[in-house]
C-alpha cells in the first residue's frame, strides 16, 4: 500500500540511479493496489502493464525487479527466455515458469504460517522433550491414601525444574532417544522431452502418498531433538489446503515473473534457421503473458494478472523484432542508463547493502577492523570503469571481482590478525591491482 514515491524511496536504499525504471515498477505495483479497490466487474478487465527493461548487463535490471517483489512480499521468479524451447523440441516448456512460481509461493506462504505457529509448536515440542526426559508412569497408584499424593507432586516439581533447565539450555548436550517419522519414496527419474516435467512431479507426489510412513529411532542431543520436534509439531499445525489456496491466490493476484534475456529470442520476421525457433518460443510465451490457465500440482493457476517484467541488452535485436502480439503485451519500455564512475562510487558506499560495508562487516567477525579512504573508493571505481572498457562491460558486477581480488590477502590472513586495524588507501589499491589491470590479457581472466 506504499505510494509510488515511497516505493521509489525504498528502492533508492538499495539501488543507485535508474530512476526511470524505478518509477515504472513503482506505478505498476501501485496499480495493483488500485485494481483491488475497483468493482468486481471492472477489476477483471484491468490487465497488468507489463514492462521491458532495456540495458546492458550489470546496470540493475534484475535488482530492481527483485527488490520490488521483496517490497511487495510477492511471489517472484527470475527465468531466462533463452532456456525455453518451442513446443515439439526437447527442453523446458514455458508453462514451467508458472509451476515454479506457484511452488515458490506455496513455500513462502507455508513459511509464514509456520512462523505464526512457531510459539505453539515450541511449547508442544518442549512437552515432548520433557516426556522423553521424565516418562509418564504406565500405571497409577492403586491406593488412595494421602501419603501417595507425594510422588505425583514430586514428579510435577521435577518436571518444572527440568523445564527451567531446558529453557536455559543446560540440557542441550544430553542425549535422548527420539522417534521421528520418515517416508520412503523410491528414487524416480524421468528422462523426457518438453512437457513431461509435470508428469515427473505428479508421479513422485503419487508415490509419496502411496508409500506408508514409518518411524525411526535415533539418538540425538536435546538441542537437536527440540529443533526436529518443533518442525514436526509446526507441520501438524499447518493446514496445507488453506496454504495452497492462499498461495495460488497470491500468484494470481501479485505474482511477478522476471523474464531475462528476452532479446535472445527476438528474431526478424521471415527469418530462417534459429529465428524460426525463437519466434516459436515467443508464440508459446504469448498465451501465458496474455492470460491463460496453467495446470500445476496445486491446481489450475490463472496468469491474467501476473506481472511480467522482461529485460534484455538488445544490442543486436530490438524490441520491435519481437512478434507484434508479444510487443503489445509489454506496453511499458524503459531504457536503463549505463553506469559511470560516479555511480560506482555510490554503489560502493551508499546503499544499505553497500559492497564496502559488506566486506568491513565480514572481516569484523574475525576481529579485523578495515576502513577505506575516499581516494581508495575513487580508485576502485576508476579501475572498474577501465577494466569494463578494456574487456567485457559487465557493469557493477565488475566491482565484485575487483573488491575480491583487492582484499584476497587480508581475507586469507584475517583469522591470524585479531585486533588488527587496516586502512585501505589509493596506494594500497594500486599496489594490489596495478599489474593485473595493466595487462589486459590477465585482467580478462582475473578481473
Amino acid at each position: 500500500m506504499l505510494t509510488p514515491a515511497q516505493i521509489v524511496a525504498e528502492l533508492d536504499r538499495y539501488i543507485v540511479g535508474q530512476d526511470r525504471a524505478k518509477r515504472a515498477v513503482a506505478i505498476a505495483l501501485r496499480n495493483r493496489w488500485r485494481r483491488q479497490r475497483l468493482s468486481a466487474e471492472l477489476r477483471d478487465e484491468v490487465a497488468p502493464k507489463n514492462i521491458i527493461m532495456i540495458g546492458p548487463t550489470g546496470v540493475g535490471k534484475t535488482e530492481v525487479a527483485r527488490r520490488l517483489a521483496k517490497l511487495a512480499q510477492a511471489p517472484f521468479i527470475k527465468v531466462e527466455a533463452s532456456k525455453y524451447t518451442e513446443v515439439g523440441y526437447v527442453g523446458r516448456d514455458v508453462e514451467s515458469m508458472i509451476r515454479d512460481l506457484t511452488e515458490l509461493s506455496v513455500t513462502m506462504v507455508k513459511g509464514e504460517v509456520m512462523a505464526s505457529v512457531k510459539e505453539r509448536a515450541e511449547q508442544m515440542a518442549e512437552d515432548r522433550v520433557l516426556d522423553l526426559l521424565l516418562p509418564r508412569r504406565a500405571e497409577p497408584y492403586s491406593s488412595g491414601s494421602l501419603e501417595e499424593i507425594g510422588p505425583d507432586a514430586s514428579r510435577d516439581a521435577t518436571r518444572e525444574k527440568l523445564r527451567a533447565q531446558l529453557r536455559d539450555g543446560r540440557l542441550d548436550d544430553r542425549m535422548v532417544e527420539l522417534e521421528t517419522q520418515q517416508q520412503n519414496v523410491p528414487m524416480v527419474e524421468i528422462l523426457s522431452g518438453q512437457g513431461m516435467e509435470q508428469m515427473g512431479i505428479d508421479l513422485k507426489e503419487m508415490l509419496s502418498n502411496l508409500m506408508p510412513s514409518r518411524t525411526k529411532r535415533r539418538r540425538v542431543r536435546i538441542g537437536e531433538a527440540r529443533r526436529l520436534l518443533v518442525q514436526e509439531e509446526a507441520q501438524k499445525l499447518v493446514d496445507m489446503e488453506e496454504v495452497v489456496g492462499q498461495a495460488v491466490r497470491r500468484v494470481e493476484e501479485s505474482g511477478i515473473v522476471f523474464l531475462d534475456e528476452l532479446d535472445k529470442i527476438a528474431g526478424r520476421e521471415g527469418g530462417h534457421g534459429p529465428d524460426v525457433s525463437r519466434q516459436g518460443v515467443q508464440r508459446d510465451l504469448l498465451p501465458i503473458v496474455e492470460g491463460s490457465s496453467v495446470t500445476t500440482k496445486y491446481g489450475v493457476v490463472r496468469t491474467d494478472h501476473v506481472l511480467f517484467i522482461a529485460a534484455g541488452a538488445f544490442h543486436v535485436a530490438k524490441p520491435s523484432d519481437l512478434i507484434p502480439e508479444l510487443q503489445g503485451r509489454f506496453p511499458i519500455r524503459v531504457e536503463l542508463d549505463p553506469l559511470t564512475r560516479a555511480d560506482f562510487v555510490r554503489i560502493l558506499t551508499e546503499p544499505r547493502n553497500a559492497l564496502i560495508r559488506q566486506y568491513v562487516e565480514l572481516l569484523g567477525t574475525e576481529g579485523v577492523s578495515v576502513s577505506f579512504t575516499d581516494d581508495a573508493v575513487e580508485t576502485v571505481a576508476e579501475l572498474a570503469v577501465r577494466v569494463n572498457e578494456g574487456t567485457e562491460n559487465i557493469g557493477a558486477r565488475r566491482l565484485y571481482t575487483i573488491m575480491e581480488k583487492l582484499l584476497e590477502q587480508i581475507s586469507f590472513d584475517a583469522p591470524d590478525l585479531p585486533g588488527k586495524q587496516i586502512v585501505i588507501d589509493a596506494t594500497y589499491v594500486h599496489d594490489r591491482l596495478r599489474d593485473i589491470v595493466r595487462d589486459q590479457d590477465v585482467s580478462r581472466y582475473i578481473l
